[in-house]
């Protein structure tokens, strides 16, 4: 993007609206919805093996679990230990069970929105990261996938299809600060044309930092994690969308029994190779409750944004509804409320992500 285009629009018009604000209209027509199929949880039933559909509360591991060789030869090596009392321990010996060497990437196995991802460069950092999070719950240390391409694709197929389809890429960008030798760190965010506008965002995660002065044409990169309501710069890449890459979502996606609706987060190689479907790496899979995020894109409409949203709801609601007729259970609406009030108070409880 250059600064010409950056000036004219850095944001779009709904970017950082309040989700109270800019989820009410999503959250009508899920009721509406519900209403219509008489439960207000059978979009749940979507991908009827993972709790809730993977609307919110899931284990991301138990997501990455289910995957056979075909959906674990893509899948960024994983493995899971507790918080609390001794978890550094418990956190290096699962390490060496798995083959994972340092840097990796530490993260709770019930979040969403990139909440208390961080990037561990040593056992030293490791010792000071695992305190900040709350005791007993289950953690996720994964490998560190280095390729610079991360994106976000968006996988639906209904059950009676025998192949799925891409309805949404997304790629994530982290803001990168270039020093000029004279500007402090907050000088140089407040005065980016986009970094600007939300401050808010970027400085509290800068630990102190932000009065520190970067060389002239030194780089700093502001997030780690790539999501959206974190910080990072989300651009639309639909039109990157290819039959070889298609096809090679299908084949990892059938290898996850019973799923049809959900995000599915990679690093690439290249945007090239990514077109190809070759050379890229799950990060990680998310269900019902994921967004496809290429409605962040700053040149995305309002309409544009909504119609998105209700024409991708509107299909779990129909996979849904014909998993149930093939006799999977929903979670009912009580369980999806105990599982979102579970997922809140854990998110709570977290750090601020990398």
């Amino acid at each position: 993007m250059s600064k010409s285009e950056a000036d004219q629009n850095p944001l779009s018009l709904f970017e950082f609206w309040p989700g109270s604000i800019f989820y009410t209209p999503i959250v009508l027509y899920w009721i509406a919805m519900g209403i219509k199929y008489r439960d207000l949880s059978i979009s749940t039933a979507a991908n009827p093996r993972i709790e809730t559909g993977g609307l919110c509360g899931e284990s991301k591991s138990s997501i990455l679990d289910m995957g056979g060789s075909t959906a674990q030869s893509y899948i960024a090596p994983y493995v899971v230990f507790r918080s609390g009392k001794g978890s550094e321990r418990r956190a290096l010996d699962a390490m060496e069970r798995k083959g994972l060497s340092f840097p990796v990437v530490i993260k709770p196995d019930i979040g969403c929105n990139g909440t208390g991802v961080k990037l561990v460069q040593s056992r030293e950092q490791l010792e000071a990261v695992l305190p900040q999070f709350p005791d007993d719950v289950d953690m996720l240390v994964q490998e560190l996938i280095t390729y610079p391409v991360e994106a976000g694709l968006f996988y639906i197929r209904h059950p009676d299809e025998p192949r799925g389809r891409i309805t949404s890429i997304t790629y994530k960008e982290a803001p990168i600060l270039t020093g000029d030798g004279v500007s402090t760190i907050e000088e140089l965010i407040l005065r980016d044309p986009r970094m600007g506008l939300v401050p808010q965002i970027y400085l509290p995660r800068l630990a102190g930092k932000e009065k520190n002065v970067l060389a002239k044409g030194e780089e700093m990169p502001l997030v780690f994690a790539g999501n959206h309501c974190k910080g990072s710069v989300f651009r639309d890449g639909r039109a990157d969308t290819t039959e070889a890459l298609t096809v090679r979502l299908d084949a990892i996606m059938k290898d996850i029994p019973d799923f049809h609706f959900g995000r599915v987060d990679v690093k690439a190689a290249s945007i090239e190779d990514l077109r190809r479907g070759e050379n890229f790496r799950i990060i990680e899979i998310n269900g019902v409750g994921s967004e496809a995020t290429h409605i962040w894109d700053r040149r995305t409409t309002l309409w544009e944004a909504y119609r998105a949203q209700f024409s991708h709801y509107r299909q779990t609601f129909l996979i849904g509804a014909a998993n149930r007729a093939r006799g999977w259970k929903t979670s009912g609406a009580f369980s999806m409320l105990h599982s979102w009030r579970k997922q809140r108070r854990l998110l709570a409880s977290y750090p601020l992500n990398d």
